[in-house]
Order: structure tokens, then C-alpha cells, then sequence
């Protein structure tokens, strides 16, 4: 039966990051290319080769990976080189076999290309991401350099391949507008991603350290209509023994959550952190 499901899950991943490739193929094909915008990543620089040389963007994606592959093999393992390899060539299938040929090009204002062929990639790879899917490159490159320097952030990691990407598009296009609307085109990809992983439910979280933490949590409770959790803690200076009062809630309630505060106890330690993503009764149910 475990093994069904899993087989299950493994055709709903590869037909969800089939769709994701699709969607982001469209972004790539339709809106990027006729713009000359090189949105950053392996296929930024796919499009500034066909720019150059008149070579297919998926291919030349495809043969930019093979050194990335053997690094993955070697350094990230075999499952995730696999799956990288999977995502790649159906990428190179996708876009050059189906897409370009039949799909037409957005030839409009050059900033609507940035944002919707922006959109349309975030969409897409956000769907690729969410199932676990990879599409190889920049996502490789970047954990291949954390192991070489396993203190920089992946995020840093990306956004040096992708500002290179977008430097090298400044000279090929001979016009730093391609440049600028690249960084337009990112915008909207990494939001629209974290739309898709996160979802919209972003919120934040609250610590309070009282001694009137019972009044708070009712308070809270009675006017909010939202739960909260007592932790037990012990002060590091005085060593004496601390509740903690762990509330979750959304952004909009946060006025409400620290004047309640304020006005029973204004001595209390308040902490207030982000948090990308909220499940759970009074939330988005846990699928």
C-alpha cells in the first residue's frame, strides 16, 4: 500500500512539474525573448545565446547543466541529480518541441513582458518547487557553493549567478534598460514563488514574558477570538522560573495584540517575529 501511494505521489510530481515547466516555458518564450530581458539563472543565459547565435534555449540549457550534473552526482547525490536531470530535459522538450513552435510571442510594451513573463515563470517554477521537482541549475549551482562555503546564505548565492546574468544581458543587449528590466522580471518571479510555497497566509508571531500573562492570554482570547500556548522558561540573569506566552496570529491583528498588552501590563518583554506560513485551526487547514 506504501508503495502505491508512493508511486502515486511520483506521477502527481511529474505531472505538476510538467505543468510548471510548461507555464514557465510560456514566461521564457512569449514575454521574455521578444523583450531581450535575460531574467538571471542558466536560462537567462540561454536567452542571451540565442540572441547571439540563433541557438534553441532549451538545448543550450540542457548542455550549460552537464557539468552541473557530474558536480551533483558527485556532491549533492544521486537522487537529486536524477531529478534534476528529469526536470532539465523535459525543460528542453517543453520549450523548444512544443512552445516555441506553435506558441506566439507577446510583441507589446517591454515593461508588461517583465512582469508578466515574470509572473509566468514565478508560476511556474513555484509549482516545480512545491512538488519537489528541481530544474537543475541556478538551484544546483547555489547548494554546490554553500558546500564550498557553507556560511552563505542560499538566497546570496542565487542573487550573485542571477546579478551576473543580468550584467552580462547589459552588454550583450548594448542597453541597460534589458538590465533594469530584469530586476523588474525577478521581482515578480520570487514573489509570485513564495505566493505558491508559503501561500498568502503569512503572519506573525508574538512571545510576551509578563506577570500578568493569564490576563493577556484571556484578554486575547475574548477579543481577538484567538488561542495561545504558555511555555515555561527560566530568565537567564535572575534564573527564576518564566511563563512564556506564545501567540500566533495575522498581520492585521497586531495593533490589537500589542495595545492588549500594553495596556495590562506596560512592563511586559514583547517579541514580535515574521512567519511565512500559518496552519492549523483558525488558519489554513493542514492539507
Amino acid at each position: 500500500m506504501e508503495r502505491k501511494n508512493k508511486g502515486k505521489e511520483r506521477i502527481i510530481d511529474l505531472l505538476v512539474g510538467s505543468v510548471g515547466i510548461f507555464i514557465m516555458s510560456l514566461g521564457i518564450h512569449c514575454f521574455m525573448v521578444p523583450a531581450n530581458i535575460a531574467p538571471g539563472g542558466l536560462s537567462g543565459l540561454g536567452i542571451l545565446a540565442r540572441y547571439l547565435w540563433g541557438l534553441p534555449i532549451g538545448l543550450t540549457t540542457f548542455v550549460m547543466n552537464v557539468p552541473i550534473f557530474i558536480l551533483s552526482w558527485k556532491y549533492l547525490g544521486k537522487k537529486y541529480t536524477i531529478q534534476s536531470f528529469v526536470g532539465v530535459l523535459l525543460s528542453t522538450v517543453i520549450l523548444d518541441y512544443i512552445v516555441t513552435p506553435w506558441i506566439p510571442m507577446y510583441m507589446g510594451e517591454r515593461l508588461l513582458s517583465s512582469v508578466f513573463g515574470g509572473i509566468f515563470m514565478g508560476a511556474g517554477l513555484g509549482m516545480i518547487f512545491l512538488r519537489g521537482f528541481s530544474t537543475g541549475g541556478t538551484d544546483a549551482i547555489s547548494f554546490l557553493v554553500q558546500l564550498k562555503y557553507p556560511h552563505m546564505p542560499i538566497g546570496r548565492a542565487l542573487m550573485v549567478v542571477d546579478g551576473l546574468v543580468l550584467a552580462i544581458s547589459v552588454v550583450v543587449f548594448h542597453n541597460i534598460e534589458a538590465g533594469l528590466f530584469g530586476v523588474v522580471a525577478l521581482f515578480f518571479q520570487t514573489k509570485v514563488i513564495d505566493s505558491i510555497i508559503y501561500g498568502s497566509e503569512h503572519g506573525q508571531m508574538f512571545f510576551i514574558v509578563s506577570q500578568k500573562n493569564m490576563e493577556i492570554k484571556d484578554r486575547i482570547l475574548e477579543d481577538i477570538d484567538r488561542g495561545a500556548t504558555i511555555l515555561k522558561g527560566v530568565g537567564a540573569y535572575t534564573m527564576e522560573e518564566r511563563d512564556v506566552l506564545l501567540c500566533a496570529a495575522r498581520k492585521s491583528e497586531f495593533g490589537q495584540i500589542k495595545r492588549i498588552v500594553r495596556e495590562i501590563d506596560p512592563d511586559a518583554f514583547f517579541i514580535v517575529s515574521e512567519v511565512s506560513q500559518i496552519l492549523g485551526e483558525g488558519f489554513k487547514p493542514v492539507v
